[in-house]
């Protein structure tokens, strides 16, 4: 089964070591009904709690289908799926969540439509089970995120997703040092393809995405697939440019034939206070995308393995790979 699975699961762990008990009851039975050799690659990002233990542990129970990868720090959800990515093996990929708010048993439901033919499909939450305002939120992210990079996900915060050899194998080619990997798959998939999955409470603890977080993960997505912003933020300092300009000149005319406009001056302070908001939030849009150059020129490993926990081969008993250096990738 190690040899040549035909689905491998790639799962990020960051301080899940309330759920993922639960999670191990519940994913090993659904893998098992599906009747096709897989692996499963643990990523554990960081973990501060007893979540790494708990890896080693399962590992040693089943190792035959279990990869647990330990990286040497927290390098965030989407360069631990990378690093999941880098080692896993199988002819599919399925990438899930450790909270199980997306249930282990839908995976199947992807599976059936790359078997229709899609070499990307994308899980769309049936009914959410998240607070009113993560719910507002992502749908207004998403609508203003379809505009601006032309990428069409429906639900762009679902992790339950799948993709073909060949999609893994060109982000894994990819040296992004910052990405949105739902949205790169999009873009190299020829016939990418969704369905509806269902949506659960976690199973315990609380999500590791703050309202800044998810400001920012949006932030990282529109400048890493678009320069829409830019030239919009331009055709934005084109026109206040140009009534500017006629304000200037309706202050010269009234000047000249009405007298000086003394109570005006508040007016003013109000107009050069919007000018500068926004010439401020156009230094900020640049810094978004220089500060990417930035990342990129730098080259530094998008993420530092600390060890591997595997089976070399059926006939050999499950074996810890320590690397006498920190692997980066």
């Amino acid at each position: 089964m190690m040899g040549s699975p035909a689905l491998s699961v790639v799962i990020p762990v960051y301080n899940e070591e309330q759920g993922l008990p639960v999670l191990f009851t519940r994913l090993y039975p659904a893998l098992d009904a599906l009747e096709i050799p897989y692996e499963i690659i643990f990523i554990n990002d960081g973990s501060r709690d007893r979540s790494a233990a708990l890896l080693r542990e399962q590992f040693h129970r089943r190792a035959e289908v279990t990869r647990v990868v330990l990286l040497a720090g927290n390098f965030g959800q989407h360069m631990a799926i990378l690093a999941g990515f880098a080692q896993c093996r199988g002819d599919r990929i399925v990438t899930l969540d450790a909270d199980l708010q997306n249930p282990p048993e839908e995976i199947h439901k992807l599976l059936t439509g790359m078997d229709a033919g899609h070499d990307y499909v994308g899980g769309v939450r049936e009914v959410r089970q998240d607070v009113s305002w993560r719910r507002h939120a992502s749908w207004a992210m998403n609508r203003l995120r379809e505009r601006i990079t032309h990428i069409v996900m429906t639900d762009q915060g679902c992790m339950l997703r799948a993709y073909s050899r060949d999609i893994v194998h060109a982000i894994n080619h990819s040296h992004e040092s910052n990405t949105f990997i739902p949205a790169l798959a999009y873009t190299y998939a020829r016939n990418p393809g969704e369905v509806l999955v269902k949506h659960e409470e976690r199973a315990a603890g609380e999500s590791k995405y703050s309202l800044y977080q998810l400001i920012r993960l949006n932030f990282d997505l529109m400048t890493g697939f678009s320069i829409i912003p830019l030239q919009v933020f331009s055709l934005v300092g084109l026109s206040l440019s140009f009534f500017s300009a006629l304000f200037v000149i309706y202050l010269a005319l009234r000047r000249i034939f009405i007298g000086p406009e003394v109570d005006g001056v508040f007016t003013l302070f109000g107009v050069l206070f919007f000018l500068i908001g926004v010439i401020l939030f156009g230094i900020g849009l640049l810094g978004e995308y220089v500060g990417r150059i930035y990342q990129q020129v730098r080259q530094r490993p998008r993420y530092l393995i600390d060890a591997i926990l595997q089976q070399q081969d059926d006939n050999e008993p499950p074996s810890l790979l320590t690397p006498d250096k920190r692997r980066p990738a």
